[in-house]
Order: structure tokens, then C-alpha cells, then sequence
């Protein structure tokens, strides 16, 4: 069996223990419940991270837990130009985030990065469990439509047919 690289999902926001690290969370939660570990390699960092190996806001924790996300073990880390590269679908909160994200790539890179949304995600940080909530209802609602989408690649770079049947 041929081994296949797998297809990297970085999301980004400001300070990485909000919304980036709910966003991976969720995603992370998506990939198991369909038994696609082996082919995703998902990841967050922060365009302006203060506080390098933080965790997780406790809020942040609290309504991803709530929903069956689990980013206990996740530490905040600055975004690399590397990571740009490395990683094929770099998915920014915002429209800011999104724009920092290009000034820092590579010019081979630069159109990768886009936005999860169509619309900014707001930072949830300094508000209430409230806010957390509604962040994370957005991030749900672009996950799952992100995941329909990155399983149809999946699929077309392994040379399969919809389920699981060789293409050919």
C-alpha cells in the first residue's frame, strides 16, 4: 500500500487559545467521527500570540468540552511563514487574519490562505460564555461544510470511488 501525505489544515486567528484551537477541535472531532485520522493533519497558531505554550482560554475549553471538542493539550504558537507552505488549506478567523496570513507567505503560497467564513469570526476573548457559544456556532457551521469538501479531494487524490471502491 502506497502511503499518502496527509492534507494539512491550519487555522489561524490572533492569539491562538480562542477561536483557532475551538476551530481545530472541532475539526479534530469531525475527522474521527468519520474514521479519517490517517489522512488529516489538522493545526492552529496566532498571528500575534503573547504567550507562546499558553493553553486554551478557560471559556474556550469549557464550550468545546460542552460540545464534545476536546483542545485540552493544545498550546498556543505563533504563525510561521513555513507554515504557509506546509500546510495546504491555512483558513483564517477573519479578514484581518486573513491579510496577515498573505504578507507572510512565501510568493509561491500567497493565494493559499483564505478564510474559513465568508464572514469574520469574532474574538470571543475578555467576553462571556455567550460569546464563546456563538463563536463556536460559527466555526461549527464552516467545519462540517469543510470537511464534505476536503473528503471529496481525499477520495480524488487516492483513486477511489465513493466508497472506498478503486477508480478505474
Amino acid at each position: 500500500m502506497i502511503a499518502r501525505k496527509k492534507i494539512g489544515i491550519l487555522f489561524v486567528c490572533t492569539g491562538n487559545t480562542c477561536r483557532s484551537p475551538m476551530a481545530a477541535g472541532v475539526l479534530r472531532s469531525l475527522v474521527r467521527r468519520a474514521g479519517l485520522e490517517a489522512a488529516f493533519e489538522v493545526d492552529s497558531a496566532g498571528t500575534a500570540v503573547r504567550q507562546a505554550g499558553a493553553p486554551p482560554s478557560p471559556l474556550a475549553l469549557e464550550a468545546a468540552a460542552r460540545r464534545g471538542h476536546d483542545i485540552a493539550a493544545h498550546r498556543a504558537r505563533p504563525l510561521m511563514p513555513a507554515d504557509l507552505v506546509r500546510f495546504a488549506h491555512p483558513l483564517a478567523m477573519t479578514a484581518a487574519h486573513l491579510a496577515a496570513m498573505r504578507v507572510l507567505a512565501a510568493p509561491g503560497v500567497a493565494d493559499r490562505p483564505r478564510r474559513l467564513l465568508e464572514q469574520d469570526i469574532d474574538d470571543p476573548w475578555g467576553g462571556t460564555a455567550r460569546d464563546y457559544d456563538r463563536a463556536l456556532d460559527l466555526i461549527e457551521a464552516g467545519c462540517v461544510p469543510l470537511l464534505k469538501s476536503l473528503m471529496i479531494q481525499y477520495v480524488a487524490s487516492s483513486g477511489l470511488r465513493p466508497g472506498g471502491a478503486p477508480a478505474g
